[in-house]
């Protein structure tokens, strides 16, 4: 009787089988870097976003705020999960990690827009620093829609 040779073949050309160990830790490594590449690219289209542009403009040309934080100013990621953030396409609700040498907290920004694709109008724009104290950044005037700095 003549028997076929089963089984891995041997020499050239042969591959050993990865053990399942090292597949599934490939596999999460990978899965990871993915979830990496996918939150860094939520932070960056939130920082280009006009609301959080003219949030951190007002922020920014505030001598009190800044007085407050310390220069020079680090502006942090965003809390993803933090149920204040809120964004649709009307609305957008930021809570802005922020800090300075002296204190740090967060800059608290309201807007809103017409309709799609129209301009983002702040509604609110507030710097909570982690004390507690608030100082008002920003907030439009009751009078026929004129911005007003606070």
């Amino acid at each position: 009787m003549v028997f076929k040779e089963t089984g891995l073949r041997s020499g050239k050309g042969s591959r050993m089988p990865m053990p399942l160990g090292k597949q599934i830790f490939f596999a999460g490594v990978a899965a990871s870097g993915g979830g990496a590449i996918v939150y860094y690219l939520v932070q960056k289209m939130f920082s280009r976003a006009s609301y959080y542009q003219l949030a951190l403009e007002q922020l920014h040309s505030h001598p009190e705020a800044l007085e407050a934080l310390g220069t020079p100013l680090n502006v942090h990621y965003l809390r993803l999960t933090d149920k204040y953030n809120f964004v649709d396409i009307a609305d957008a609700k930021l809570k802005i990690p922020v800090s300075g040498p002296k204190s740090e907290g967060h800059l608290y920004v309201s807007s809103s827009r017409d309709a799609p694709f129209k301009r983002w109008n702040l509604q609110e724009v507030f710097l909570e620093l982690k004390d507690g104290q608030q100082i008002p950044l920003f907030k439009p005037s009751r009078d026929n829609d004129e911005v007003k700095k606070e």
